[in-house]
């Protein structure tokens, strides 16, 4: 396959624009011609696609299987890391909403990073803080298996929260 069929297709696959290309006339071959009808119109993705429907049903299929709600449930009073790992967690997810529902859905702040530039890091530092604690905590039920488990349960809920748009 030649170099312009090659760098034609490529454009054509993933919709760059004929003026994005750096022009050929410098290698001797004439500039390829396109077609307005190969172009189409971007397509929002799906909100529930394979990836997102992955990680719920793995976060479902771990939730039944650790039986993890009943462990949590037997050590919430038995450690301070998992009562402090929840005081950061909802201090996070009010954050989250806060940015969600109240900037973005009621008051139209779009761009509220921009406006409010340090709430998206403090929001992740007690999120990654609260993830910790939860991992020390119920460390001593599934030992090296509370990280992949929590993570798996933690992407099941960013999954589930994404449909929501």
């Amino acid at each position: 396959m030649d170099a312009l069929r090659a760098r034609e297709q490529l454009r054509r696959r993933y919709l760059f624009p004929p003026e994005s290309e750096v022009p050929l006339e410098h290698e001797g071959y004439p500039r390829p011609e396109t077609s307005t009808a190969v172009e189409k119109k971007e397509k929002p993705l799906p909100r529930l696609n394979i990836h997102s429907g992955f990680w719920i049903l793995a976060s479902i299929v771990v939730t039944y299987y650790v039986d993890f709600f009943q462990t949590v449930k037997e050590n919430f009073n038995t450690s301070s890391w998992f009562l402090f790992g929840s005081a950061l967690l909802l201090v996070s997810v009010s954050i989250a909403f806060f940015c969600i529902v109240y900037l973005e859905w009621y008051r139209g702040i779009e761009d509220y990073d921009i406006k409010y530039p340090a709430l998206i890091p403090i929001t992740t530092a007690t999120f990654i803080v609260a993830g910790i604690c939860f991992n020390v905590a119920l460390w001593h039920v599934w030992s090296f298996f509370t990280p992949l488990l929590l993570f798996t349960q933690f992407m099941g809920v960013v999954m589930l929260t994404s449909l929501l748009g």
